[in-house]
């Protein structure tokens, strides 16, 4: 652990150096983890580089690491708290208490602002870290949340990081911001003339999409959803605070998690939505160009199609010029990959409307896919563009991961698009960028079929977070209310079919580069989930299939202050966890604590069960007199 501590202290040096300006918190953050090491520091680095490993959970390992037999009950108490003092786990049942009291959570918010005017704020402060506070966030800020990642990773557990300052604005003012800034400045300034632009696409290719339009009824984008934060967007400036939020908790994992840890981004939080929304609307309209050009067989990359037979097919056509567009189809010795050259959307002086003249067969000519963007709202894609790659580029720097969560389906497209342009652009030694991928999404299992394949193509390390999701509800209202296809799985149990499939899709494709003798982490996934029958699946998957967690290609993920029972069981027993751990100032965190509450009381059975493992090792405590238990981990995460 020693040689750990050092390496790590040698990097945050590097940073000192690197970035004067964050001097005295580097210098806090060597403090806190620099101690007395035997031998020399080039061993250290050697034994480092030799123990280093890539995928989702690479890190350093100690050499042969005692781990725990596992329980995949997941009812062991003593096995899923030894990380935990005593007023510990009095605080967590505590805690579960009141999240079972539909009064109290369904008005958590007006009480908490309640209490903070009763009390006044360092009164209020002290009594949410306390309770709430102090259960669901680690600390403050970067440097007093280093003593719990310390802790989690001596128990076998390394931190998704995330700082989880969020606006508490109005219903009101959230509709405003969206309306305005999903709309472009040549709707705003002349509805009539950008509808009939706009009409021309949607009468040829794909028809009308109403679900890629802002609409007011659903502007306000927390309706129905409490499990994930929103952002809504202001101005530019806001923007790059936000990538400078990103960067520092990039940072921070860096400096306190020797490689392994992982930093959550959202894509909303860096760019105008109007933007993704446009491109989104591209994405599905682009589909559809590929089917009819396909015969309605399906995606391109599937199909191994040559650019002489697309050339005939688009000449057949009455088609001719089509000389430009391709030249930048995306091409492999097999064929055509993509009818677009989706790589150029990283391109920091690429204009973007230009990007997309594409072949009509109704019509038999050239036609624009994406209206015109003024240079303003070209600039502003630029400017999202440019903070992504600060953003990767950071994380492949630091030798950390950037995981991009997942939003609306009417955003998704783009995102989705963005991150696989992303990790072919970066994740060529090893996987730097994860995309998310939610279950609940009927579309799921074939989205990451075609993202795979894309990765085996053009040769890139591939990363997967899978979700159940978080917008369901939210999803099913608007598509019922604007008259589209509901995209969501018609049930709980639907939802879980595809997971595992999708699951199993992955570890089969991992397990087939393992039997052919090549590098098995070119795919890497997080299993992020608080069901534990699904726990249990993956594991059992991972058997079935020839999967071992020596392999490094699997890790596991749950919230901190949730689902303890299998998290921290898995760690100890020599798997890959994570917690995703936020933090940041109290009175800035309430609306994450007020998502928590509200999602605990949706998840009674499951409380259930973490209460009644509270109460039985506290009892245990108790009747043994460890009334000041202090944990002492010993455990190296993978």
């Amino acid at each position: 652990m020693a040689f750990l501590k050092l390496s790590t202290s040698r990097k945050c040096s590097q940073l000192l150096l690197q970035e004067p300006l964050r001097n005295d918190v580097y210098a806090r953050l060597v403090r806190s983890l620099t101690t007395t090491s035997n031998g020399s520091a080039e061993q250290h680095q050697q034994r480092r580089n030799s123990s280093a490993v890539s995928g989702p959970a690479a890190g350093v390992v100690d050499a042969k690491p005692k781990w725990d037999p596992l329980d995949t009950s997941f009812a062991n108490p003593e096995a899923t708290f030894k990380s935990k003092t005593t007023w510990e786990i009095f605080r967590a049942y505590i805690v579960y208490q009141l999240c079972s009291s539909s009064y109290l959570v369904e008005n958590n918010m007006q009480l908490m602002k309640l209490c903070k005017a009763v009390f006044g704020e360092k009164l209020f402060t002290l009594i949410m870290k306390m309770t709430f506070y102090g259960h669901f966030v680690a600390g403050e800020d970067q440097y007093r949340i280093v003593p719990t990642l310390k802790r989690l990773r001596s128990f076998g557990v390394k931190p998704i990081l995330d700082y989880s300052v969020e606006e508490d604005i109005s219903q009101e003012e959230a509709e405003k911001r969206e309306v305005e800034s999903s709309m472009s400045e040549i709707e705003k300034r002349d509805q009539d003339a950008a509808q009939k632009e706009d009409s021309v696409t949607a009468e040829t290719i794909g028809g009308s999409l109403p679900q890629y339009h802002v609409d007011k009824q659903f502007a306000d984008r927390r309706y129905k959803v409490q499990s994930a934060r929103t952002y809504f967007y202001l101005n530019e400036a806001t923007c790059e605070r936000n990538m400078e939020v990103f960067q520092n908790c990039l940072h921070a994992v860096a400096g306190a998690t020797y490689g392994t840890g992982i930093t959550a981004i959202k894509l909303t939080a860096l760019g105008r939505p109007q933007l993704l929304l446009q491109l989104s609307e591209v994405i599905m309209r682009a589909r559809t160009l590929a089917s009819e050009i396909m015969g309605g067989k399906g995606n391109v990359i599937g199909q191994h199609l040559t650019l002489e037979e697309l050339d005939k097919r688009l000449f057949q056509a009455g088609i001719k010029d089509t000389k430009k567009f391709l030249e930048k189809v995306t091409k492999d010795s097999q064929g055509v990959i993509h009818l677009f050259p989706w790589s150029g959307l990283l391109d920091e002086n690429s204009e973007l409307s230009d990007s997309f003249r594409v072949p009509c067969l109704k019509e038999g000519r050239m036609v624009r896919l994406l209206s015109q963007l003024s240079k303003k709202e070209e600039e502003m894609f630029r400017n999202m563009v440019h903070r992504l790659n600060t953003l990767v580029q950071t994380a492949k720097d630091l030798d950390v991961r950037i995981m991009i969560d997942a939003e609306q389906t009417y955003f998704q497209p783009a995102i989705s698009r963005l991150t696989l342009e992303l990790m072919q652009k970066y994740n060529t030694e090893k996987a730097i960028v994860f995309n998310t991928y939610q279950c609940y999404l009927k579309e799921t299992l074939n989205e990451v079929k075609t993202d795979l394949n894309q990765a085996k193509r053009q040769k890139f390390y591939f990363g997967a977070k899978l979700v159940r999701g978080a917008y369901i509800d939210q999803e099913r209202a608007r598509a019922a209310a604007l008259g589209y296809a509901d995209p969501t799985n018609p049930s709980y149990e639907a939802t879980t079919e595809t997971y595992h499939q999708t699951l199993t899709e992955c570890l089969t494709r991992i397990k087939s580069l393992k039997d052919q003798g090549d590098v098995c982490n070119k795919i890497g996934i997080m299993v992020a989930s608080h069901n534990e029958d699904t726990v249990r699946f993956a594991l059992s998957q991972m058997q079935e299939i020839g999967i071992s967690p020596e392999d490094k290609v699997i890790c596991f993920g749950q919230l901190l202050g949730m689902c303890d029972f299998i998290t921290f069981p898995l760690g100890q027993a020599g798997y890959s966890a994570y917690k995703y751990i936020p933090y940041g100032p109290v009175n800035e965190v309430l609306p994450y604590l007020s998502r928590r509450a509200m999602e605990n009381k949706g998840v009674l059975k499951k409380l259930a069960k973490e209460k009644t493992l509270l109460r039985k090792e506290l009892f245990r405590r108790i009747l043994r007199g460890q009334f000041f238990y202090k944990p002492i981990g010993n455990y190296t995460p993978v």
